[in-house]
């Protein structure tokens, strides 16, 4: 299946997460990366992000691109929040995190930060009925999202990050009475007015997300620093956040960093961070808080996914499909039948990822091998894929390397009859790594073949997935598809050599 990446820069660290998506299943992440890089250190008072911090971004953000890039993501998306959005000298940060993390990097606004925070939650932890409060506290920002039945409602970004507060408020350690007294005063009033935007009361759940929620939730439940994956959706007392928060509020920072649950740099920013989380749970009227481990990098790749990022990979382009149909045409080969089994083929490629495994490229290759497979009619009906492999092999096709068209020919060479042996001469022109993936897509290729076996277009849209133990494909047809459901099921052995698992066409009527 589709693997895509996000970066996520906030005001105190950069988050990088990979992840591989199989519908109607959680993500199955590969990567994930954090550094604290404090990002926003100076920018809520010069305006400026300096020097220094730009550098170990940088440099950060160089590092986790490379891990990205050895998974073979589809498509990557890198945003940058709060600071970013406050410096005077963005531009500047902007092209270099650009070229450190070989993607551009683009500023995002509170609201769009919000949505992706929401859309993170909703994927890691679906909220599926009732009204659900949702914060994100940040180093610059807080995102205060209002979402129900599993869909965000409303939300509003307020300059409420523990390092922007830290900064502007916090400056002795411990802080004084009157620095914590104005900095609640601050939280209060710009909170004021989200809680009759939003409502008071009514609310299933208060989840929070990031850092600083996963260190409050850590302390009150007892669960140490180093096992923090632990208090991913654990429920705590509002009164404990409370609470807590007068308890480090008189603490130094050596004291702070005692505290189990808490790590040494999130101990400088603590104190800011959760006066806003106990502000937010007493505005809102909520007894607990929940915390997810979701955040905005878990938003990004479900966007992408959803969007169908990458999918272009595993497509012709425009060029290639003009080659493989004039091809195809110069040989009689009836135009709205290899249509239909190239379009039956690309679906069976995208659902049946998670079994072939092969890079998205491959997907193209079968693709081109749809349009071309009937090529051999030209010479003779029999063995006519025989006849395919000569034809596509020695004609041009731009648009192709010498390589793939000798792969393509031989993937229409078998798309009948017999499987591939050692002795057959067009298999010794591959390496073995395209001996393997042809031998993964001609059951694909046969399969796509024979449901498009009727050249009437009786099968419409299909459905493919991996279910109980076997294939299943279900397929819309307003009439009887007997003819393709025969020949798919005489091709069911080869599936089940290739892929050990057998295959079930089912026809829906529609």
């Amino acid at each position: 299946m589709p693997r895509y990446a996000a970066i996520d820069i906030g005001s105190n660290s950069v988050r990088m997460e990979a992840a591989e998506i199989t519908p109607n299943s959680p993500l199955d992440v590969l990567a994930s990366e954090r550094e604290v890089t404090r990002l926003g250190e100076g920018v809520y008072r010069t305006g400026r992000i300096s020097r220094e911090a730009a550098d170990l971004t940088c440099i950060v953000l160089a590092r986790m691109a490379a891990r990205y890039r050895s998974l073979d993501v589809a498509g990557v998306r890198a945003v940058a929040t709060s600071s970013v959005r406050d410096a005077r000298n963005q531009a500047e940060f902007l092209a270099r995190a650009s070229e450190a993390a070989g993607t551009p990097v683009e500023v995002i606004s509170g609201r769009e930060e919000a949505r992706l925070v929401q859309l993170g939650v909703q994927t890691r932890w679906p909220q599926t009925a009732g009204k659900v409060l949702i914060v994100d506290i940040g180093g610059g920002s807080a995102e205060i999202i209002a979402s129900e039945n599993g869909r965000m409602l409303d939300a509003v970004s307020k300059p409420l990050g523990a390092v922007r507060l830290r900064e502007n408020f916090l400056r002795d350690d411990p802080p004084t009475g009157t620095q914590l007294r104005q900095m609640h005063a601050y939280i209060a009033e710009k909170l004021d007015g989200v809680s009759g935007r939003f409502g008071a009361s009514g609310w299933l759940r208060g989840i929070a997300t990031a850092a600083t929620a996963s260190a409050v939730v850590s302390v009150i439940g007892g669960v140490p620093r180093a096992k923090r994956e632990r208090v991913d959706r654990l429920r705590v007392p509002a009164s404990r956040v409370r609470d807590l928060l007068g308890r480090l509020s008189v603490l130094d920072l050596a004291a702070r960093r005692k505290v189990g649950g808490i790590g040494p740099r999130r101990a400088e920013i603590i104190v800011p961070g959760v006066a806003v989380l106990a502000r937010v749970l007493e505005t809102f009227g909520l007894r607990y808080l929940y915390y997810s481990a979701a955040g905005v990098r878990d938003g990004i790749i479900a966007d992408l996914a959803a969007r169908g990022v990458g999918k272009e990979r595993s497509q012709l382009s425009l060029d290639q499909r003009r080659e493989v149909e004039r091809l195809s045409l110069r040989y009689g080969v009836a135009m709205r039948h290899a249509r239909k089994v190239a379009e039956i083929a690309r679906s069976l490629f995208d659902a049946l990822q998670p079994l072939h495994q092969l890079p998205l490229e491959s997907g193209k290759l079968l693709e081109a091998a749809a349009y071309l497979h009937d090529t051999g009619h030209y010479v003779n009906d029999a063995g006519h894929h025989k006849h395919s492999y000569y034809l596509v092999a020695n004609s041009d096709l731009p648009a192709f390397t010498s390589r793939e068209r000798e792969f393509i020919a031989n993937l229409c060479r078998y798309h009948r009859r017999s499987l591939p042996a050692p002795h057959h001469e067009g298999l010794k022109s591959l390496s073995q790594d395209e001996a393997q993936a042809l031998m993964r897509l001609m059951p694909l290729l046969r399969v796509a073949d024979g449901l498009g076996r009727g050249h009437s277009q009786r099968i419409r849209p299909m459905e493919c997935r991996i279910e109980n133990g076997q294939v299943t494909i279900r397929v819309a047809s307003p009439r009887d598809i007997d003819l393709e459901l025969w020949a798919t099921e005489r091709i069911g052995e080869v599936f089940r050599q290739v892929y050990g698992l057998p295959i079930a066409v089912m026809r829906v009527s529609k």
